[in-house]
């Protein structure tokens, strides 16, 4: 048998990591700025983190729904001791962020009976059945993800939303801050406008926090800069340090009958053991503040290198803008010079940095150095 061939790779084999570095076959270190998409939060092999699921894995480390478990009501209490959320949200487990939306949005059908949904350019929801169809990639989609009406609106577009969010309308979906997009953030007014016109016209408004949630922006939501409570948000990535976990969070307005959702491995006790791990270490650690400090401190930097045409983000959740399309050979030169991982996006122009949330200055330091000679090299 052989791999599927469906992936971009970087000329490295990882073999081990620990907190924000990697090492390869070659026991080259790496400096991690990418976090794999973004999924590793408390850094990489947590002792914490790696004791807590190793104690469940002893102890317990299956069982379905179909009997009571009491990790999952311990991972909840974690989830709202560290978010400080005013809703009373219902939590329903999976196993991933697409599985999170595709449930978010079959929630917000069975709640009004509508067809049509609103997302936005270069809006990431994943690849499966209603998630690809409200990511804004026609590349993507096959012939059976084309059956459901989305209309597609510029983010931050107060006119645009305003003529495509109607009483025909099921769901508003939006993502904190846009990953593979740029990231792009919604303005908080723009949010809380959207979150009226949403309650106006009886659709339901959705947060995608796969990616900027679990403290990444520096808050331990991205809406909640807006200051507001979705109808219903996701989670996934940061969520489990690495571990497949993924949550749809619903609020008690949107009633829900046994038997609307279900998931075999959804909920399990080893993942719910994560989420709950990942959750208490960031409280305990104050990553939050860690990620908004080093956030602004890498923001501020950036901004002062000649050649950076536009820097944007919330926390450790940034992605900066070159006035060329040579991202490419910076991330290449990056890593095979300074041995410093980096992520693209979908603009040839930008680069995307996700650290573990436990990074520190000095680290971030070393990167602005291998950024500016990494410049220097490619001109």
């Amino acid at each position: 048998m052989q791999l599927a061939d469906v992936y971009h790779k970087y000329p490295i084999t990882i073999r081990r990591a620990k907190d924000c570095y990697l090492w390869t076959d070659k026991d080259r270190q790496i400096l991690d700025f990418y976090s794999g998409h973004g999924v590793i939060s408390i850094g990489h092999q947590n002792p914490f983190f790696t004791e807590k699921l190793q104690e469940q894995m002893n102890a317990l480390s299956y069982y379905s729904n179909a009997v009571h478990l009491d990790q999952q009501s311990e991972a909840l209490r974690a989830f709202q001791e560290v978010s400080c959320l005013e809703s009373d949200y219902q939590v329903f487990f999976s196993n991933s962020g697409a599985e999170a939306n595709e449930n978010a949005l079959k929630a917000a059908a069975f709640t009004n009976n509508r067809r049509k949904i609103v997302a936005f350019r270069n809006g990431f929801h994943g690849r499966t059945s209603l998630a690809v169809q409200c990511t804004d990639n026609p590349k993507l989609l096959s012939s059976l993800n084309q059956d459901v009406p989305v209309s597609f609106v510029d983010l931050n577009n107060f006119e645009q939303a305003d003529e495509a969010i109607n009483e025909q309308v099921a769901a508003v979906i939006i993502e904190g801050i846009q990953g593979i997009g740029g990231i792009h953030c919604p303005n908080p007014e723009f949010l809380q406008w959207l979150q009226k016109k949403c309650h106006d016209t009886g659709a339901v408004l959705i947060l995608d926090e796969v990616q900027s949630g679990f403290g990444r922006s520096g808050k331990f939501l991205a809406f909640q800069h807006a200051g507001i409570e979705p109808d219903i948000f996701t989670c996934a990535k940061g969520m489990g340090n690495g571990f497949p976990v993924g949550a749809t969070f619903i609020k008690p307005e949107i009633t829900l009958k046994k038997g609307d959702l279900g998931s075999t491995f959804g909920g399990n006790p080893v993942a719910c053991r994560a989420a709950q791990s990942v959750a208490e270490y960031i409280g305990d650690h104050d990553l939050m503040a860690n990620s908004w400090e080093l956030g602004e401190f890498l923001k501020k930097e950036l901004q002062q290198i000649p050649q950076v045409k536009e820097v944007r983000g919330h926390g450790l959740m940034i992605g900066i803008d070159f006035d060329r399309n040579a991202t490419a050979s910076l991330r290449s030169y990056l890593l095979e010079n300074h041995h410093i991982l980096c992520g693209s996006a979908k603009s040839p122009e930008t680069i995307r940095l996700l650290p573990p949330l436990t990074i520190n200055k000095t680290q971030c330091g070393h990167f602005l150095e291998a950024l500016e000679d990494s410049i220097k090299q490619a001109e």
